[in-house]
């Protein structure tokens, strides 16, 4: 969706994203048990994420938005209270843990034991983000697409 065309809350999440959620969640929970964990879920990263700090806030809806769009088959759950993407085994993949969580400079995107991004015998596996721009976007659509096979 071009920038320019969404109406948005704080520099996040669009109105017209904001209801989308709500109703996917409330497609999940009609699905039965199954739906309704991933709806639960998805909605205790919503709340993680409403309790952030502004600047905090607007970076994880993004990476959020982000996230789901480029690694469907992830599901959104908390971990240690932070807005983090499990795949099928319910094992985290990727975690956004805020600036604010503890006192940090910058957010991270922390990449778990199940992401698949080895090269060689080192590679990163936390990016720190101040900023988002199409750029960020981009390398961490790029990641998901490297970490998840």
């Amino acid at each position: 969706m071009p920038a320019e065309t969404i109406t948005t809350e704080s520099n996040g999440f669009s109105v017209e994203e904001r209801a989308a959620m709500k109703h996917r969640a409330a497609e999940l929970r009609a699905e039965g048990k199954s739906g309704a964990k991933k709806a639960d879920g998805l909605q205790a990263v919503l709340d993680s994420i409403a309790k952030m700090a502004a600047g905090d806030r607007a970076l994880a809806e993004r990476v959020h938005v982000t996230v789901t769009a480029a690694a469907p088959g992830l599901s959104p759950k908390t971990w240690y209270g932070m807005p983090a993407y499990a795949n099928e085994d319910g094992k985290v993949v990727v975690s956004f843990k805020d600036s604010g969580k503890f006192g940090q400079r910058y957010s991270t995107l922390e990449f778990q034991d199940p992401a698949h991004l080895d090269d060689g015998d080192m590679w990163p596996v936390s990016y720190a983000i101040q900023k988002w721009t199409p750029a960020v976007e981009k390398s961490v659509a790029e990641l998901l697409g490297t970490a998840i096979p």
